[in-house]
């Protein structure tokens, strides 16, 4: 089994804090939709016949295409690849994207699975994000989605940044679960580089992130999916029974996919590729039959330390017998460098098996770069 996803490089206007390739002009958007087919097609023999279970859109803002060019795209996808009966085909959209002529548009699509950005129900915090949206629009984009028959539903939301105190955070994921959302992501506000909230940061426009704050709401949020049902199966996901993102737990467990648009990355086991991060040179590549992608062989510790930072992040952890898979005695190694956070209950070990504790996900990226071979 496999998985796609397909960058659809558009947004309506930039958040402060994205680092995403996208571009706020949509003036190339079909020409960017016949490179992706095209690419699709060039790309057939990358994942080798292997079957496609999950196929998802991702961006950018994949809402900004029609319904007729999401049937378009997974049309030439089923044409190229054998999929899956069942498979998981993923959105992602803006609350202010889906209202009610788009959402029944959709009904008449393969894709079964919403991922809306909601963020935040607080008009202040979305204006502060420079989202598009507003929190009446979230709640009735959920709701408009869930009446079209829509059930599988994930919903982000960020945590950690000066607006948001325990109050208002605690509201949020409330009201989740006042929607009955099965699925959600909840990341920690981080400022990465050349985006416009590092910018401000460094004019002393906004203050910079807490991560003492951060730790508080990440603790708040843990007890809050515990006693409403969810389960943490990776650091930032949490779902109700037999919600998982079959998707994202296939990244996290090493399977297959292939990415298609600009700046998408691709995994096949034995190598690792991502397509140039512009629009215009990523259509102009395609339309001479080149896929514009940087090409990184892996190598055994690549390997290793791919599969440590990946397998600490869930629930199902890191497995001995596979790192020894990867390269014989590597677990007496891991063993070693992991001793002191086995020792502070950081990590636990339970036969063959290393997790993080609750303690341990709080730096779960420091612990897992301690390991790596």
């Amino acid at each position: 089994m496999a998985g796609i996803y397909i960058h659809i490089p558009f947004c309506k206007q930039a958040c402060h804090y994205c680092d995403f390739h996208f571009s706020t002009s949509a003036r190339f958007k079909d020409e960017m939709v016949q490179s992706i087919l095209k690419e699709i097609s060039l790309q057939k023999n990358y994942l080798a016949n292997e079957t496609i279970e999950t196929i998802y859109f991702g961006g950018g803002t994949p809402s900004v295409l029609s319904a007729d060019e999401i049937i378009r795209i997974i049309n030439t996808i089923t044409e190229v690849h054998t999929v899956a009966a069942g498979a998981e085909i993923t959105l992602e959209a803006n609350p202010d994207d889906l209202d009610q002529q788009k959402v029944n548009a959709l009904r008449h699509t393969p894709v079964n699975r919403f991922s809306i950005g909601i963020q935040s129900f607080f008009d202040e915090d979305l204006q502060w994000m420079n989202r598009v949206h507003r929190a009446a629009e979230a709640e009735a984009a959920v709701k408009r989605a869930q009446d079209a028959g829509f059930e599988n539903i994930t919903a982000d939301l960020i945590y950690g940044y000066p607006l948001l105190t325990d109050a208002k955070w605690k509201n949020n994921l409330n009201k989740i679960f006042q929607l009955g959302i099965p699925h959600i992501s909840a990341y920690s506000m981080t400022v990465e580089p050349q985006t416009a909230l590092a910018t401000f940061i460094s004019k002393k426009k906004q203050p910079a992130m807490s991560e003492q704050q951060g730790a508080g709401q990440f603790s708040l949020m843990l007890d809050a999916m515990l006693a409403n049902g969810f389960e943490q199966y990776e650091i930032s996901n949490f779902c109700r029974p037999g919600h998982y993102s079959r998707h994202n737990t296939n990244y996290w467990q090493g399977v297959k996919y292939l990415g298609v648009g600009p700046s998408a990355h691709s995994f096949n086991g034995e190598t690792r590729q991502w397509n140039v991060a512009n629009n215009a040179k990523y259509i102009t590549a395609i339309a001479q039959s080149i896929i514009p992608a940087e090409i990184e062989v892996l190598t055994e510790t690549n390997r290793l330390n791919e599969y440590v930072m990946t397998s600490l992040r869930t629930v199902w952890g890191l497995h001995l017998d596979k790192l020894n898979a990867i390269a014989p005695g590597a677990s007496t190694e891991l063993l070693k460098a992991a001793a002191p956070y086995l020792n502070n209950g950081s990590l636990t070990q339970a036969d063959n098996v290393v997790t993080l504790s609750r303690y341990g996900k709080l730096y779960a990226d420091n612990i897992a770069a301690s390991l790596f071979f």
